[in-house]
């Protein structure tokens, strides 16, 4: 648990899905959109944090402006089913509000669709990953150099496996991006973004997902599973994502966590959220306390 100041911090989380999207993650876990869901993981780390909610990808949308962006003690932006490189109105929103973020100087952190936001909205490019795609978990993130030093990164080892559901991965960081981590299917899983002002945080990953959010997700996505050839048929998936449920039920059980190649990085709630911890110890809190908030 984080030691935190008697005063909560206040934290807001933007959603990057649409309403449907974000009707079908909660109809398929525990009624919680993936903002609520991002909210639930931070409050274990920081409890009785005051949250609140941004949908920019709806239309009409009541989005904060620069004060009202300053008045938040940190930012989390969510993952996403949309592609940034589709410059709808859902996706050009959010990228003027990721633009407002940096400009606000609010700490702000985003995972996978979040960490691409933050590229975009800095001036670096996202495409569809020609190696195609990472799914249920992203194996061998090293950290670089620059990682092994960075405080987002601190307490992972030199490599680890994380939760992760991506098509889309960072062709061109911007300028003033620091690359901490990668792997074989993604050159960007972790970096640092200085930005008019601002500084982002963000992975290409999920430490916010426990392993029963991951097979929701891959629930949904049956079909696809099959067809791109990560399961052979129907059965096969439904046998993976059940153990993949009863390892979250049941973290100790060394059958599974061997069959599925996964260890304490990933089946350890508190090591799974290394990141987000790391990211409210280093950024959020300090920052809280400069305000004078703390």
């Amino acid at each position: 648990m984080l030691q935190i100041s008697p005063r909560p911090l206040r934290l807001l989380f933007v959603d990057g899905n649409t309403r449907e999207q974000r009707q079908n993650h909660a109809a398929g876990y525990r009624d919680l959109s993936p903002a609520d869901a991002y909210a639930e993981e931070i409050s274990r780390i920081a409890p009785g944090s005051i949250t609140d909610i941004c949908l920019p990808a709806d239309e009409g949308a009541n989005l904060p402006d620069g004060s009202g962006l300053q008045s938040y003690d940190g930012v989390f932006l969510t993952g996403s089913s949309l592609h940034i490189y589709n410059l709808e109105p859902a996706v050009t929103r959010q990228i003027e509000l990721m633009r407002a973020i940096y400009a606000s100087g609010t700490p702000c952190f985003g995972s996978c669709w979040g960490i691409q936001m933050g590229v975009v909205a800095a001036g670096g490019t996202v495409i569809t990953n020609p190696r195609g795609r990472e799914i249920g978990f992203a194996r061998r993130i090293t950290l670089t150099q620059a990682g092994q030093s960075h405080p987002l990164l601190a307490g992972r080892p030199a490599a680890f496996d994380a939760p992760a559901i991506h098509l889309d991965t960072i062709a061109q960081p911007p300028a003033g991006a620091t690359v901490l981590a990668s792997n074989p299917y993604s050159t960007v899983h972790a970096c640092e973004i200085a930005h008019e002002g601002g500084l982002f945080w963000g992975v290409q990953y999920h430490p916010e997902f426990p392993l029963a959010q991951v097979a929701s997700i891959l629930g949904r996505m049956t079909p696809l599973l099959i067809a791109e050839g990560f399961r052979k048929d129907e059965p096969a998936a439904q046998t993976w994502l059940e153990e993949i449920t009863a390892l979250d039920a049941d973290p100790a059980r060394f059958d599974l966590a061997w069959a599925h190649a996964l260890d304490e990085e990933v089946l350890d709630p508190w090591r799974r959220v290394t990141e987000l911890r790391n990211f409210l110890e280093h950024r959020v809190q300090p920052q809280a306390s400069a305000r004078g908030r703390a």
